[in-house]
């Protein structure tokens, strides 16, 4: 299997629970605008891509031959993994699908009444712990925790986290 396999199977790098943004260069932003695609402004003008990515359908990126070079550059840590021959192809979809699981589950926590608004899954679950209400339940904010911690792991290759040194 080619590596781009993973990639279309997976999805997470574009559905906003890893990244909220991708740099576009300024030529790419009128092309991805012709191919729908959301484009913002950073803080400093830049052109980007909001996340989740309009041209996510499923798991699989409806533009993918034509991808911005941010996307054709980006590669998680599986599938360095797997390039790298530490992972097999097939070890590497079990990883996605339990990725994908953790977020079902963190969004099965969240209940009916959660603010759909934000794209994604932890995005959403971010906002309903700032909530005004104080409903943010145990369980979601395990579940979250679980799902962001697997996806450092496996596709960050790092903690969102940093701790004081010494």
């Amino acid at each position: 299997m080619s590596l781009s396999e993973l990639c279309r199977r997976c999805g997470l790098c574009c559905d906003g629970n890893l990244f909220s943004h991708v740099p576009l260069q300024r030529a790419e932003a009128d092309a991805a605008r012709r191919n729908g695609l959301e484009v913002v402004a950073l803080a400093d003008g830049a052109p980007a891509l909001r996340q989740g990515c309009t041209a996510l359908k499923g798991r699989q990126c409806s533009v993918y031959a034509e991808r911005p070079e941010g996307c054709r550059r980006y590669a998680c840590r599986l599938f360095n993994a797997v390039a790298g021959g530490s992972v097999s192809f097939e070890q590497s979809l079990q990883v996605v699908e339990q990725a994908h699981a953790l977020l079902a589950a963190v969004e099965r926590s969240l209940g009916p009444g959660t603010d759909p608004g934000p794209a994604s899954v932890l995005e959403r679950a971010r906002f309903a712990a700032w909530g005004e209400d104080g409903g943010f339940s145990s369980e979601t904010s395990a579940a979250r925790e679980r799902a962001e911690a697997f996806l450092d792991q496996h596709f960050h290759g790092g903690p969102r986290r940093f701790e004081a040194p010494g």
